[in-house]
């Protein structure tokens, strides 16, 4: 029984959820079920968050971070992400750090000391970093309020994105975290997975919020054509507005956008191996309605929250239904009718098949591609635990003679076994933080008059965070500054660095690939054969799951997708391609029906009309009355002196 005090304390907390709410956010309300997830962590319980894609999951745990003392420690597996969220809250005037592949040690050591002795609301980490020496020592002198476990599927391997360092977080939690209580929040997950998820982390007898996946506003449809592009290209210009196509190939993903742009469609494309600046660029464009359309792979969208896209149009099957249904979710975010379109033809299912059986290697290749690996950076056996490389598949693959579709494979097979993490969109700008206190630079700036300007340029533009923190720079900037070129302010960086002046980390804008654990001899690499004999059946039957919903004509799309969720009482929607030809063929039997009735009603003699229209229900009025129009338009009906309608037999 609740107590008068508690009930007391709960509305007290709930003001000032509410007050933080519109404080930092600007909103006034929750979203549904933000609210009772919110209540549920600061009331310390363990939570399991099953929320759609736009559904507001972030802010689950952001917001009870803010509401205690210390901070919030989530785990999240996606950088893009982890950097996405920390800007949007250093926006909002929240403190908070991510620590990635691709961070030197250095701004490492500085962002876990701001955690101990800042006022740092969260952190952000790979679920790697949970088990490295350096993270563990921090963590147990920070205050600690929450463990945030984003993107909680990746902890089960019935979930379509395994990540094996996931099953480490419930030891990580009990050995550091004891007594902090943990949300974990998925958009995508089975019953199986949900369960996995509760079991995997060790939640106690958690409270697990899951909203519906229904989305009233989204019509999901099939269209089974042979010319796919002509059919997205009448798509397109039959739905106005902004719209998201997405492929499975980065040539695809131009020649597409070409294709439109030749049909007066504007249009643009996006993946993975465009450098950062383009990216930005072309993003950008798209989410302020300069680009119309943009044609990508599953790289694009990841944190991209653009309410008002009309349609999302697959050319390419994806490999399971929990990816479909985040990508097509990007679809009418603000409640406006859009449509989600998936285009089929008849030589998809071989090709997704050949596909399939292509991306699951030998365990003799993967420890083939392993071994080059190590060749390819010099490692030696037993060390470089979570060191980073620069990553060029072509030139990798070009030095030892390997596929590159084959390599990419073996790569993410390897990494879905934990042993290496491949991060092929990755932006990290250039950093510096200067070492000297205030007293050696200025002697140093005595000594050294050629770096002078320098160095006054960057504490003009940067300030006194650069003096024991690291700060983004544009050396680009600085040269126009300076009236130098691009090339001198690097190598003046780079010079002060190798004097122990300053930490500069220089812009890092190629695919980041890291060994996240110590280098294994190739021969002896511990992969597991029965989990990858698992993970392919699993993958296998997504893959089948996925077809069954393109071929299926005979059942409501959405009613298909919330079963695949576990939502097995929902009917029908109504909106969908299946529900929409089912009304037109039943507007046709009624179109029948109601003329037979009539000819029935006729044979017998005439009727006024009044006398007929009482034969039908209100609803049907308006048919009937359309009805007699047209059967006396085309003369199978006709008015006697009376008025009366009469049936011309035969």
């Amino acid at each position: 029984m609740t107590s008068i005090s508690e009930v007391l304390i709960h509305e007290i907390t709930m003001r000032s959820a509410n007050k933080i709410l519109n404080q930092y956010w600007g909103y006034k309300n929750f979203r549904p079920l933000q609210e009772e997830i919110i209540t549920s962590v600061l009331d310390r319980k363990d939570t399991l968050a099953l929320l759609p894609t736009g559904g507001g999951k972030s802010l689950c745990y952001q917001l009870p971070a803010m509401c205690k003392e210390g901070l919030c420690l989530v785990v999240s597996p996606l950088i893009a992400l982890m950097k996405d969220q920390v800007d949007q809250l250093k926006q909002r005037g929240i403190k908070a750090y991510a620590i990635y592949t691709g961070l030197t040690r250095r701004e490492i050591d500085v962002i876990l000391d701001n955690c101990i002795y800042g006022n740092v609301k969260l952190l952000y980490v790979s679920p790697e970093r949970l088990h490295t020496e350096i993270f563990i020592a921090r963590v147990r002198k920070m205050n600690i309020n929450l463990l945030a476990v984003d993107e909680a599927h990746c902890i089960s391997q019935w979930g379509y994105d395994f990540r094996p360092a996931y099953l480490k977080i419930a030891e990580f939690k009990s050995e550091n975290l004891p007594d902090v209580n943990t949300i974990a929040l998925t958009a995508t997950a089975t019953e199986s997975v949900m369960n996995d998820i509760c079991e995997k982390l060790e939640l106690n007898s958690p409270k697990v919020y899951k909203d519906s996946f229904a989305r009233e506003n989204l019509s999901f449809s099939i269209r089974k054509m042979e010319r796919k592009e002509e059919k997205l290209i009448e798509i397109l210009n039959n739905v106005a507005g902004s719209a998201l196509v997405y492929v499975r190939s980065r040539k695809k993903t131009k020649a597409i956008s070409d294709l439109l742009l030749r049909n007066g469609i504007s249009a643009d494309y996006y993946h993975a191996g465009l450098k950062h600046d383009q990216r930005e660029k072309k993003q950008e464009a798209w989410k302020k309605g300069q680009t119309r359309v943009i044609v990508a792979t599953n790289a694009f969208g990841m944190g991209i929250d653009k309410e008002n896209v009309r349609v999302v149009a697959h050319v390419d099957v994806p490999d399971n239904l929990e990816a479909y249904y985040q990508e097509a979710g990007r679809a009418g975010r603000d409640g406006k009718k859009a449509y989600a379109v998936l285009i089929y033809h008849s030589g998809d299912k071989e090709q997704l098949n050949t596909y399939f059986e292509s991306s699951h290697p030998s365990i003799d290749y993967m420890k083939r591609v392993y071994q080059a690996l190590a060749n390819y950076y010099k490692i030696a056996v037993g060390s470089n635990m979570l060191s980073y490389f620069d990553f060029d598949i072509t030139d990798f693959c070009n030095n030892f003679n390997l596929n590159q579709g084959e390599v990419y494979h073996a790569i993410k097979r390897i990494e879905e076994e934990g042993f290496i993490t491949l991060t092929e969109s990755f932006y990290h700008p250039s950093k510096i933080s200067i070492q000297f206190d205030k007293s050696e630079l200025y002697k140093f700036q005595i000594a050294n008059a050629t770096l002078d300007p320098l160095i006054k340029m960057l504490l003009r533009l940067y300030g006194g965070e650069l003096l024991g923190g690291f700060v983004r720079i544009s050396e680009n900037q600085i040269a126009r500054l300076l009236n130098s070129t691009t090339f001198a302010i690097k190598k003046q960086l780079a010079y002060m660095d190798s004097l122990g002046v300053i930490t500069y980390d220089p812009m890092k804008d190629k695919p980041q690939l890291a060994f996240i654990t110590p280098r294994y001899d190739a021969s002896k690499l511990p992969i597991q054969a029965l989990r990858l004999k698992e993970r392919r059946t699993i993958q296998k039957n997504k893959l089948e799951s996925m077809l069954q919903y393109v071929e299926n004509d005979r059942q409501c799309r959405t009613a298909m997708i919330l079963t695949y969720f576990g939502e097995h009482n929902f009917g029908e929607c109504g909106y969908c391609d299946y529900c929409l030809e089912k009304k037109r063929k039943t507007s046709i039997s009624d179109h029948d029906r109601i003329r037979e009735m009539i000819h029935f009603e006729l044979d017998h003699g005439p009727k006024f009309p009044e006398e007929l229209t009482k034969l039908f229900t209100n609803h049907e009025l308006v048919l009937v009355e359309e009805i007699i129009r047209k059967m006396t338009d085309s003369q199978d009906l006709s008015y006697d002196e009376l008025g009366r309608l009469i049936w011309k037999k035969g």
